[in-house]
């Protein structure tokens, strides 16, 4: 079937060249190291160590001139403008191999969720284009325009000229209107033919023909854009507040995306950029963080069930005498050996010595499984969290930061030079983030020799991230301007460099499958 493009126009407000595509590529921060920087160890005070030099030199040279660097991943952040252009690419693309109009070809990449691969395997296992079409519920003679004759409606019961797709199903044109209009509104981007249990779809063509403006044509296009980011593997819509933008990118591996509205976000789940975290842990840690799971267990670790009617009972001051809370129980009983507290009073007193029993030891040994379990989620998150708590006082270190640059400028420093100030707030920004998921990559993480080396990593770059931060905010104002853009640099290009091989060595276990994790 010829394809009759030249009268034919997608479901936008604007005309679009088939032969343009706009392609805006977001520029990607890459960390360089030259000859001329002069890069050396830093001590633990932040100091440059000339000692190690050549080590460590050797050791950047591994690292950035390896063989096998991952292909560059590429970003492109688009508008509600750019949208069509790309959409267009993928008809035309498919175009080219199935001769169809581009309406009907909009709906095959819709239904195979913006994939090319799968929707032309399909195709060439069919018997032929019409076979194909049926199957995906499309008649290819929905495509000519449809054919009226003069009749009564079966919906309005009005005498008007009837018109339908090639499924005979025929109604006026008020009532096309009127359903396709409500279908809109119900945030339908493939729209059936409005007889019962018929199941042939319209393509925009016909949509078209009774919308050519207003707020259905408007909703209709953006429902259209919306399922091509929503199921297109390549596109994600920015979650940034009343951004509106989305990203088309050449990976659609977890990797962090920069948007122009400032929002930085995970490519695969759309949550903050969680690196070195997979999706489906960060997914896990925030329910945990969220879910009364670690009330349980703060309640299992802290807390003993009444001997008589097991109601979780909290100690609260010195006295071992306990009445159980519970109005219906009121049981006294001694907190120690949870016996009946009238063994007590009359002289029985056997607390100080042990007499083991399967109950008691068994109860015992789950309060104790339980606060194991609850130190352990404390730890981890307790320094998550204060690397969180870290990031939210950012806003208070850029205003000193900006003071600092008014001061140096004074002092015969121009903005451009004192802008390394701001930058070491970034740098900083940056590792508190990195440090901040590496606890959460840590909770999950199974100890082996491959965790003891993560550890190691995840120390240094922590230990270079506070002394940058203590001396940002304590120790910089002792030092002349020189000297203080040179520690300042060295400092922050010492962490850049611990964080990328802490980055670096997440990746490759992954690759390597060597890191194993609990759930």
């Amino acid at each position: 079937m010829a394809s009759d493009s030249d009268e034919y126009s997608l479901p936008f407000e604007d005309d679009i060249d088939y032969d343009e595509v706009v392609e805006m590529e977001e520029e990607m921060e890459d960390l360089t190291i030259s000859d001329d920087d002069d890069f050396e160890e830093v001590d633990e005070e932040g100091n440059v160590n000339p000692r190690n030099k050549n080590l460590y030199e050797e050791e950047l040279e591994f690292e950035t001139n390896s063989d096998n660097e991952p292909e560059e991943i590429k970003d492109e952040i688009l508008t509600l403008e750019d949208a069509p252009s790309v959409v267009v690419k993928y008809i035309s693309d498919i175009r080219e191999i199935i001769e169809v109009p581009d309406g009907i070809i909009r709906i095959l990449l819709q239904k195979f969720k913006w994939n090319k691969d799968p929707l032309l395997e399909r195709f060439y296992e069919a018997e032929d284009a019409h076979d194909f079409l049926r199957k995906q519920k499309i008649d290819p003679a929905t495509s000519i325009q449809w054919s009226g004759t003069e009749g009564e409606c079966e919906i309005c019961c009005e005498t008007f000229l009837l018109t339908g797709p090639s499924c005979s199903h025929k109604a006026c044109p008020t009532c096309w209107k009127f359903y396709i209009s409500e279908r809109i509104k119900e945030g339908n981007s493939e729209i059936e033919c409005m007889a019962s249990k018929c199941e042939v779809l319209l393509p925009d063509e016909q949509v078209m023909e009774y919308f050519n403006e207003g707020t259905e044509l408007v909703a209709y296009q953006r429902q259209v854009i919306n399922n091509f980011v929503q199921f297109n593997a390549q596109m994600r819509w920015c979650p940034g507040v009343d951004c509106g933008r989305m990203v088309k990118s050449s990976s659609k591996d977890p990797h962090v995306v920069s948007c122009q509205c400032g929002t930085q976000f995970c490519f695969s789940c759309g949550n903050d950029g969680h690196s070195p975290v997979h999706c489906r842990h960060m997914k896990l840690w925030l329910k945990k963080c969220l879910d009364d799971s670690e009330t349980s267990n703060w309640m299992n670790a802290n807390t003993k069930d009444c001997p008589k009617c097991s109601a979780p009972i909290e100690k609260n001051g010195g006295c071992n005498y306990i009445m159980c809370t519970n109005r219906t129980c009121r049981y006294q009983f001694c907190w120690i050996c949870m016996n009946n507290w009238m063994v007590h009073a009359n002289g029985w007193y056997s607390c100080n010595a042990f007499v083991p029993t399967l109950e008691s030891a068994l109860a015992e040994s789950a309060r104790d499984h339980a606060k194991a379990i609850l130190e352990r989620y404390l730890f981890y998150f307790n320094r998550y969290q204060g690397h969180l708590h870290s990031l939210s006082l950012e806003k208070k270190l850029i205003e000193k930061m900006e003071k600092k640059i008014e001061d140096l400028q004074q002092n015969s420093m121009t903005w451009n030079e004192a802008q390394f100030l701001r930058h070491s707030v970034d740098i900083l920004s940056k590792s508190r983030r990195t440090m901040m998921y590496t606890y959460v990559f840590a909770f999950y993480l199974k100890r082996n020799n491959h965790a003891e080396i993560f550890e190691t990593n995840q120390r240094d770059l922590e230990m270079a991230t506070e002394q940058l931060s203590k001396y940002l905010e304590q120790d910089m104002d002792q030092e002349d301007p020189k000297t203080l853009k040179q520690k300042i640099q060295d400092k922050c290009r010492y962490i850049e460099h611990r964080r990328q091989v802490l980055l670096k060595h997440c990746s490759e276990g992954n690759e390597q499958e060597i890191w194993e994790f609990t759930e």
